[in-house]
């Protein structure tokens, strides 16, 4: 393990697989196993033994810096990879092996793809120009054009798909950022017009009592009992205004929601009553909400999505999550666990059916902890249309 981190440190979120790609490797010593097996001559050209493992020992580093390096690191050490396997070609006409490596780490380079195409292009023609001037079959090319395209566009999808979720997170991040920001400006504004006005009051009830001391004791006495009244009324107003009124949380999910599912080209309706929720119901129904959507975005292949908050049996609020996708039988490995046990935590319940071809339908109940508090814009409890 320790030998891996110093290889690959875990911040590069590489996991093993630069390790099972070095399993590519033995197919240079094919023609050793086919000599061995009795067909020394033909189209396996020649082997040296001490030149391919001299070129191994060469590459290993030379691969590994290229996953750590800076582009311009990644970029002389495709050029590398592409010499080793000239040098090596003349005994061992499996060499093209480093050349399709060659081609796999282009797109880590951070080029434009028209460029990356042209450094794979070129570095494959000197090896054709080299296999003719060898005599070597000229399939060997054909071999390794066909699987150093495959290799080049596969990472260039997969390096494109990063960068994308990266944009992605950093997006999500934004918005929760600002939402938090928004609702602190809100909890703000709420506590300077309440504090104000109360402390105000506060204090000249409290003057008028003490100039009624010496006059009327009685009246004194009920101005320090409104003194209180006010004070414990601005006390449970002041609860009210720090835990989230308008569900703060569900807010910002709602927003990373449309961000990552409009940029995939789904479309999102939101339909909301607007409720009182306390911070633990609140955050447990957040975390369902981005659950859900995650899933539709990774597995539904959905075009349009509706999430709506409304009234519920018992007192309570249900979050629905409904989809138009392909509805496929609903596994535990999506999530779905992990969302039955936070709603267990507060009293709630997951209810979840799938339609073939029509979609999902996702309802997370929480019971009376969270109460309707006003008629706001509620989508209607129907299906999307198909």
């Amino acid at each position: 393990m320790k030998l891996r981190q110093r290889l690959l440190p875990e911040e590069l979120q590489l996991g093993w697989m630069p390790f099972y790609n070095l399993g590519y490797l033995l197919f240079l010593f094919l023609p050793a196993l086919f000599a061995w097996l009795g067909e020394r001559d033909g189209y396996l050209g020649p082997l040296n033994l001490g030149y391919t493992l001299l070129s191994v020992l060469v590459f290993l580093p030379i691969y590994f810096m290229s996953y750590r390096g800076h582009p311009a690191v990644r970029f002389a050490g495709v050029l590398a990879m592409g010499l080793i396997g000239y040098t090596l070609m003349p005994h061992n006409a499996f060499a093209n092996t480093y050349l399709i490596y060659a081609a796999s780490f282009i797109p880590y380079i951070g080029m434009p793809l028209s460029r990356g195409v042209l450094l794979m292009l070129c570095q494959l023609v000197v090896m054709l120009l080299q296999l003719m001037w060898l005599g070597y079959p000229l399939f060997i090319f054909g071999l390794t054009l066909l699987i150093s395209v495959s290799a080049f566009f596969g990472n260039h999808f997969y390096v494109q798909n990063r960068h994308k979720q990266a944009a992605l997170k950093l997006s999500d991040d934004e918005i929760r950022r600002l939402a938090a920001t928004a609702e602190r400006e809100r909890i703000g504004r709420d506590l300077h017009d309440l504090l104000g006005h109360t402390l105000s009051l506060v204090a000249l009830k409290s003057e008028l009592a003490g100039k009624l001391l010496d006059r009327d004791l009685a009246a004194a006495r009920r101005e320090m009992d409104e003194v209180s009244r006010v004070a414990r009324d601005a006390l449970s107003q002041v609860r009210r205004a720090v835990s989230g009124i308008r569900a703060a949380g569900l807010a910002a999910e709602l927003a990373s929601a449309r961000v990552l599912l409009e940029t995939d080209g789904v479309a999102l309706q939101v339909g909301m009553d607007e409720v009182e929720l306390d911070a633990a119901a609140e955050t447990v129904l957040a975390l369902v909400l981005r659950e859900a959507v995650t899933n539709i975005q990774r597995h539904a292949r959905a075009r349009q999505v509706r999430v709506s908050l409304q009234a519920a049996e018992d007192n309570g609020v249900a979050l629905l999550v409904e989809d138009d996708g392909r509805g496929q039988p609903i596994t535990p490995g999506n999530g779905v666990a992990g969302m039955r046990e936070r709603l267990a935590t507060q009293g709630g319940r997951l209810q979840l059916t799938a339609q073939a071809g029509r979609g999902v339908r996702l309802r997370a109940w929480l019971p009376g902890s969270s109460s309707l508090r006003a008629a706001g814009l509620r989508a209607p409890d129907q299906p999307l249309p198909q």
